[in-house]
């Protein structure tokens, strides 16, 4: 096998724009301060909410491994086939060392080709969070008996609608075998930008069935150029007549 050498950096930048309230939760610490059953997570120096890059890079490849048919039939994610184009551009858990058929394939992969940042708070929407001006709620919802009608109400902390995020993304091109980085770069259109377009289509965070957590993609780039995302090959959905 030939070396393995990193020979491109590319750098996708934007913004992430919140369209329905965003909830990514807290830690205990946080809930013990608010009062709040359910906080979101923030920035312990300043306390501003920001999206974790494990968040972020989490959904979009649980997606993208839905998409591309690589959840294994147990379920157990923590053991991704290492082979597959999904774990080749979100990674893998860290290999034992008396594999020896799983360090092979490995090598054969080389490293992860993600790197996502937190994303903090965009300029415009820190200054309107250091003005006093509100940029998250508090949802109060409820679970109901449906024997007794008895209502359970719990309240849960969301960013607004509105609210925008600067995005950072780091994709690493190797050349694996003398292929002059072809293959990831192949990979970042047919897996890491449908990725992006599945989350965008789909939602983040918790309770997204119920209505949270859809974003939105704004002015993306790559190394500076304009990055459009992929129209994703759904069938269209018939409407009976």
């Amino acid at each position: 096998m030939e070396a393995q050498k990193l020979i491109r950096v590319k750098k996708i930048t934007g913004r992430i724009v919140v369209k329905t309230g965003l909830r990514i939760g807290g830690s205990q610490e946080t809930m013990e301060i608010s009062g709040l059953d359910n906080p979101i997570i923030r920035n312990p120096a300043n306390s501003e909410p920001f999206i974790p890059g494990s968040s972020l890079k989490g959904r979009m490849r649980s997606l993208a491994e839905w998409y591309f048919g690589e959840i294994p039939q147990d379920g157990d994610v923590t053991k991704p086939d290492i082979t597959s184009r999904t774990a080749r551009v979100f990674g893998i858990p860290a290999i034992d060392p008396g594999k020896d058929e799983a360090k092979r394939k490995a090598s054969t992969r080389g490293p992860t080709r993600l790197v996502v940042r937190d994303c903090h708070l965009s300029d415009e929407s820190r200054e309107a969070f250091k003005a006093g001006r509100p940029i998250t709620e508090i949802k109060t919802e409820n679970s109901i008996n449906r024997l007794t009608a008895m209502a359970n109400p719990r309240s849960m902390e969301r960013v607004l609608p509105g609210v925008k995020f600067d995005l950072e993304i780091i994709y690493r091109v190797f050349d694996i075998d003398g292929d002059g980085g072809s293959e990831d770069e192949s990979l970042f259109k047919e897996v890491f930008l449908i990725a992006m377009a599945l989350l965008q289509a789909d939602a983040l965070g918790g309770g997204s069935s119920r209505g949270n957590g859809k974003i939105e993609f704004e002015n993306l780039q790559v190394d500076g150029q304009k990055l459009a995302l992929p129209a994703l090959p759904f069938p269209t959905a018939q409407i009976a007549r």
